[in-house]
């Protein structure tokens, strides 16, 4: 393993874990709030803006943003998902202890995928540097161009039924990835720094159904689906799109592995609980007005 790779861990880790505090810290706060409309972006924008708890939650999102775009920078945007995706797993098991929490048996399968994942992909990182490419600029662009559609589907689907936080998650989730594949393509440098603009424009929407869902559903189904899309998304279309190698034998079979397990995981973890379950509560992983893991 390169020692820019370990840097990108690292930093993953450290943005895995920030912004998964802050998705949870601003859904306590969102819940409460007066309804928020798109209809409305500016009264809805001073309603968060307001809101001193939300407020720590979206600069701890932008302080894990900052952790991600230097991780995409040194290492491939899969390897960076996957790491998350792991991540999110071993602070969903954490938070869970600290709150005294029980986790269902999926959820507690979905943590061990992700361990076996972490595990995994560091075995498959020995002789590997883990560094992207670049690929077709035409492919990306279709790329971009089909999530978007995917995410006005999703909506016009949960608007013309009784499932809209779902949608608003699932919207959210397509077009956060749209935000992270142009995070790593602006890091390209270049021509590609012109991905600045899909980027704003993917994370702000993303994040503005995310506030949306919050107030119909939990943090777990909402959130957890939105993580869910985010994770499997750009690990596809590192490999699609933006052709990142992947080793060759027996390393590369353990890479592939390691992917698999933790979009696993991600599902796992992100399956709403069944009605034999305790329901969710508005904030899953911790009580109103303190933070932990998403």
């Amino acid at each position: 393993m390169s020692v820019r790779t370990a840097i990108a861990i690292a930093f993953e880790l450290t943005s895995a874990t920030l912004t998964n505090l802050a998705y949870s810290r601003e859904h306590d706060a969102a819940a409460v709030l007066p309804c928020l409309s798109l209809r409305r972006p500016l009264h809805s924008l001073q309603l968060l803006l307001t809101d001193r708890s939300w407020l720590i939650g979206f600069a701890m999102e932008t302080g894990g943003f900052a952790f991600y775009a230097a991780a995409l920078a040194l290492a491939s945007i899969a390897l960076v998902q996957s790491i998350g995706a792991g991540g999110i797993g071993l602070l969903a098991y954490a938070t869970a202890r600290a709150t005294g929490r029980r986790l269902g048996g999926r959820q507690l399968s979905g943590v061990g995928l992700s361990i076996l994942g972490l595990a995994v992909l560091s075995v498959s990182l020995a002789r590997n540097s883990g560094e992207g490419g670049h690929g077709s600029t035409a492919a990306i662009l279709a790329w971009l161009g089909a999530t978007a559609a995917l995410a006005l589907l999703a909506l016009w689907i949960g608007r013309r039924s009784t499932s809209l936080a779902v949608a608003q998650g699932v919207a959210g989730g397509l077009l956060f990835s749209i935000g992270d594949l142009s995070t790593k393509l602006a890091t390209q440098g270049g021509a590609r720094f012109a991905f600045v603009l899909t980027l704003i424009v993917g994370y702000t929407l993303g994040t503005s159904l995310l506030q949306l869902g919050y107030q119909r559903g939990g943090a777990l189904t909402v959130a957890g689906l939105a993580t869910l899309i985010t994770t499997a998304l750009p690990i596809a279309a590192g490999t699609i799109v933006l052709h990142e190698p992947v080793p060759s034998g027996a390393l590369g079979g353990l890479r592939v592995f390691a992917f698999v397990a933790v979009t696993a995981a991600a599902i796992l973890l992100a399956v709403p609980p069944t009605a034999k379950q305790a329901p969710e509560p508005s904030g899953p992983l911790v009580s109103s007005g303190s933070v932990a893991g998403q």
